[in-house]
Order: C-alpha cells, then structure tokens, then sequence
C-alpha cells in the first residue's frame, strides 16, 4: 500500500487522559458522598464515555432520575480539568515526528465531541499540528460507522487504502475495517475487563507506543 496518512483514536490511543478522568470521576463521587474507586477500574472504562463512567461509580443506569443530572456534572467537572495531568502515550510524538519527516499526515477521528477534543489538543504541544480532527459533530454516524473515517480520509486527501487507523476498542478496529483501511489495535490503552484485543481482527496490535515506528516503517519503505 501507499502510506499517505494515520488517523488515532484520541483516549487511550494518542492520548493518556485517564488520570484526569480518575480525578474527575472520584471528585464527582465525593461529592456525592459515595466510595471513591480505584484508578485501574476508571481507566478501564474511559474509551467507553461518560455514561459508562457513570454506570461505573454510581451503578445506575440512564433511566435512573439522577443518572442525567450525575452525567452533565462530570462533563461540567471534566471541561475544567480535561488537560491537567493527560499526556501523549510514551512513543507517540516521537512517532508523530517520523510521519511528518516522511511526509505522512496524521489526524485524530474520535467519539469525542468537539468540546472536549479541541481544547484537549491545543493544550498538547505536538511538533506538527493534526491535520484532520473528526468528532461526532461533523458527521452523522459514529464509530464504528466508517463515516468519521471518509471524513478524516477527505481532509488528508487520501483514500481509505492509504490509510492506518489506530485504536483501543474494537468499535476503532470495526471501523477502520468498515472503512477499508488497516487497523492497528493499541493494547496499551484502555481495554476493558474481558475484553481481548486479539479478537478484534486488526491488522497489527501494539503493546507499546515505541513498536509503532518500525511497524510505520514497513509501509513507509514498502
């Protein structure tokens, strides 16, 4: 394949946000005067949203009458601290410098509403800017619709087959596979309880951010 462009999933793929989520999770908690939890227990949860995160602390489910109000004060909650502690995984700006010396664009295509994306990766000092960003409220289908991913491929003026996806879900690996591109499955993200990224059918899975350059590389030189 022709290698013109890498699209991440942002939480637990580009992107280590757990431990702002854990902050802002448990202060959410302690405010209801409920038990904090523990930060494994939160970070596996985060690619899953803030409803998920609710249903985790609070064991309640969206038909619950607090549910609603819980969930808007953890967005409110996380909008003031969404950049705090999150940081690039290990391996990451190191990979993004290897794309962009080789001519590679690289976006972000998350479930992530623009809110929350945009100020978290202006707070990011990434050494060339991404040059596609989809959330879901440019398109009308969501991941692992392949949507989002046509957009990406639009903004970076490349077709689905020249494109790499990466992510820690398997809903990011149905879609770049929906869409037509390789898939990178990132065990080193958030990957829930039970949940086993070798069934995800990707193309490729990565346990660290530091084997993502030799794997590039083989496009890249291909």
């Amino acid at each position: 394949m022709v290698l013109k462009s890498v699209f991440f999933d942002l939480d637990g793929t580009l992107l280590d946000t757990a431990p702002d989520f854990v902050y802002v999770l448990n202060t959410l908690l302690e405010e209801n005067a409920e038990r904090t939890l523990e930060d494994a227990r939160i970070r596996a949860t985060v690619s899953s949203g803030a409803k998920a995160l609710i249903k985790l602390g609070f064991g309640i489910d969206e038909d619950h009458h607090r549910f609603e109000p819980l969930r808007l004060r953890l967005l409110e909650l996380y909008s003031k601290h969404l950049a705090d502690k999150s940081t690039p995984f290990p391996g990451i700006l190191e990979t993004l410098n290897y794309l962009q010396q080789n001519g590679i664009r690289w976006g972000v295509v998350t479930n992530k509403p623009l809110a929350y994306t945009q100020p978290l990766l202006n707070a990011i000092s990434f050494p060339v800017a991404a040059a596609a960003v989809v959330c879901p409220d440019h398109t009308t289908h969501r991941k692992p619709h392949p949507e989002p991913l046509y957009l990406a491929c639009k903004q970076t003026n490349c077709l689905p087959s020249e494109a790499i996806y990466l992510g820690d879900h398997q809903r990011d690996i149905d879609a770049g596979k929906n869409a037509g591109m390789r898939t990178i499955a990132c065990n080193y993200g958030y990957i829930e309880e039970g949940e086993d990224p070798e069934i995800w059918q990707a193309d490729h899975i990565v346990n660290h951010g530091n084997e993502l350059i030799p794997l590039l590389q083989k496009y890249i030189q291909a």
